[in-house]
């Protein structure tokens, strides 16, 4: 089970001129697939910021009988139909004019949160060329959040309220960016070329797999970020890696630390 999505990486249009984003603004995505298994990122593509979300479906590559969970912003039905065509499942949200006919409406249980459940066709001239086959819709309400959501799938056998939770777990990938941006350096940048910014992204994601990997692999307790502030004060030094992790006691992580030197 997959999430994709992307995230834009904001830039001084002065000094990156080559990210094009808007008329005053520079920017670069980094569309991500994230295996909500371990929410480890398996595939990455970086563009500039004028590249839509939804071409970069053109660019992955899918993995048979896989789950895809994707946010509105994907909904294409030609490529969709390529996806579904390639017996891969797909969970997005429809969008607002989302025009249909429903066939057949499946009985539901109120109480968990799932409103209804259709089998729908789609009935724009375009929505009919570009996905002529069934659509399954539902409809759910989110009581944490009192917000209703409806859901495109091509998948006709998972009962309704697991494709709701599963679409939940989009979620994922938005912690994943938010920890990446928060975390590792990518928001001040060393050289100004595309080689350079890109080369920085990459650095990070891959700092981030290294830390992810040894957490599991050394079955550490703590999390990904006391990770990285005991491996940036014991890096230089001669240990075995797992006594960094048992003897060290962790600095504040809320405490900033100066790029100036103090003198006093």
């Amino acid at each position: 089970m997959y999430a994709f999505d992307s995230t834009t990486i904001d830039l001084c249009l002065t000094l990156f001129p080559w990210a094009k984003f808007r008329k005053t603004k520079a920017a670069v995505k980094a569309h991500t697939l994230l295996d909500l298994r371990g929410n480890i990122p398996t595939w990455i593509h970086i563009t500039d910021g004028s590249v839509h979300d939804v071409n970069a479906l053109d660019e992955l590559i899918i993995e048979t009988g896989a789950y895809y969970v994707m946010d509105r912003g994907y909904v294409d039905y030609e490529r969709l139909y390529r996806i579904h065509k390639a017996l891969v499942y797909f969970v997005t949200r429809a969008k607002v004019n989302f025009a249909f006919r429903r066939l057949y409406s499946a009985s539901v249980d109120k109480s968990t949160g799932v409103q209804c459940d259709q089998i729908v066709v789609l009935t724009g001239y375009y929505g009919k060329k570009d996905y002529p086959e069934k659509l399954r819709r539902i409809k759910y309400y989110d009581a944490e959040i009192k917000k209703t959501f409806v859901f495109l799938t091509n998948n006709f056998t998972l009962e309704a309220i697991l494709l709701a939770k599963l679409y939940k777990k989009r979620w994922e990938i938005e912690l994943f960016f938010k920890w990446i941006k928060q975390h590792l350096r990518i928001k001040a940048f060393y050289g100004t070329t595309q080689n350079a910014v890109y080369t920085q992204i990459w650095i990070a994601i891959s700092i981030y797999l290294l830390v992810a990997i040894m957490k599991k692999k050394l079955k550490l307790e703590q999390s990904l970020y006391n990770i990285l502030q005991i491996l940036s004060i014991t890096l230089f030094e001669k240990m075995p890696i797992e006594q960094a992790f048992t003897d060290i006691e962790l600095q504040n992580i809320n405490k900033s630390t100066p790029n100036q030197l103090k003198m006093f």
